[in-house]
């Protein structure tokens, strides 16, 4: 048991799901609650090594669900779980739901995945599946322009959000539509 709370957003790349941990952890800041925000892939060693690969050359799926556990649960030991326990809201932009989409559709089973992140990771209190449709999403990932990862196709993004409106029948996991000024979904936020 923790005494903070542990908030994930979730979704396909470019369904805004960035922007609404952004807003939602500016809100509870607003409110005089303390908040760390942090996101995966994180900084540290297994999570460069992730994002070197996302333009250049995808890691194996099981090269890429290991790099993404090891750093997980270096993200868990030195900043989520003690930060939960002092009593804050970490607010998190992608946790172990994204794992279980993204390698899910590489092939992997879901239910393990699950199974591996559960045994260390500790479970949100609520997810926040952000959700549009992957050509929008592209759409927003273009007017980036910053290029898109090699994974970022509608065929790959269609079977990642698949999985992830798969998770929704769990009791933490709220879907929400992602499309409107990031200001209207905010508002979805705050209902939820």
């Amino acid at each position: 048991m923790h005494a903070g709370k542990l908030i994930a957003f979730e979704g396909i790349d470019g369904s805004g799901k960035s922007t609404q941990a952004r807003l939602f952890a500016d809100w509870l800041e607003a409110r005089g609650r303390e908040v760390v925000r942090t996101r995966e892939p994180t900084n540290g060693p297994w999570g460069r090594k992730i994002r070197e690969a996302r333009f250049t050359a995808r890691l194996s799926p099981e090269d890429e669900l290991h790099a993404f556990i090891e750093d997980r649960r270096q993200h868990v030991a030195e900043l989520i779980n003690p930060s939960l326990s002092r009593g804050a809201v970490v607010v998190i932009d992608r946790y172990y739901y994204s794992t279980v989409a993204y390698q899910g559709a590489r092939g992997l089973d879901p239910a393990e995945l699950f199974a591996r992140n559960r045994a260390f990771a500790p479970k949100p209190d609520l997810v926040v599946l952000v959700d549009v449709e992957p050509k929008h999403s592209l759409e927003r990932i273009n007017a980036r322009g910053e290029g898109q990862d090699l994974f970022e196709t509608i065929g790959e993004l269609t079977a990642v959000r698949q999985r992830f409106l798969a998770m929704a029948s769990e009791a933490h996991v709220t879907v929400l539509s992602g499309m409107g000024t990031p200001e209207v979904v905010f508002g979805r936020v705050l209902l939820k």
